[in-house]
C-alpha cells in the first residue's frame, strides 16, 4: 500500500505560475514511475507528465515547454512546476505512483482565471 498526498493547488491568473508537490509513503519501492494527471469538468482524466526513478520524463504535448516535472528519490516526492498557465489548464490534478499497481492521491484543484 502506497499513500500519496498532494499540495500546492489554488487560484492563479493566466500567465502565472504554480508548483504542485506530492509526497509518497508506505510500501514504496526505489524503482517506480510517478506522475501527474488532470481531469477537467466533463472531461476524462488525462496524462500531464511522468518521471521514472531514473529521471526519464514524458509530457503531454499541451504542456510541453511550460511545465516541468521533477522528483527527489530520497524524499519520495514528485513536483510539477507550472508556468505560463492558461485557463485550459484548470482541472483537478492527481498524483500517480506506479509499480505493478497504480496508486492515486485525492487530487488538488488548480483554477486559472482572471
Amino acid at each position: 500500500q502506497v499513500q500519496l498526498v498532494e499540495s500546492g493547488g489554488g487560484l492563479v491568473q493566466p500567465g502565472g505560475s504554480l508548483r504542485l508537490s506530492c509526497a509518497a509513503s508506505g510500501s514504496t519501492s526505489s524503482v517506480n514511475v510517478m506522475g501527474w494527471y488532470r481531469q477537467a469538468a466533463g472531461k476524462p482524466r488525462e496524462l500531464v507528465a511522468t518521471i521514472t526513478s531514473g529521471g526519464i520524463t514524458n509530457y503531454a504535448n499541451s504542456v510541453k515547454g511550460r511545465f516541468t516535472i521533477s522528483r527527489d528519490n530520497a524524499k519520495n516526492t514528485v513536483n510539477l512546476q507550472m508556468n505560463s498557465l492558461k485557463p485550459e489548464d484548470t482541472a483537478v490534478y492527481y498524483c500517480n505512483y506506479r509499480r505493478g499497481l497504480d496508486y492515486w492521491g485525492k487530487g488538488t484543484l488548480v483554477t486559472v482565471s482572471s
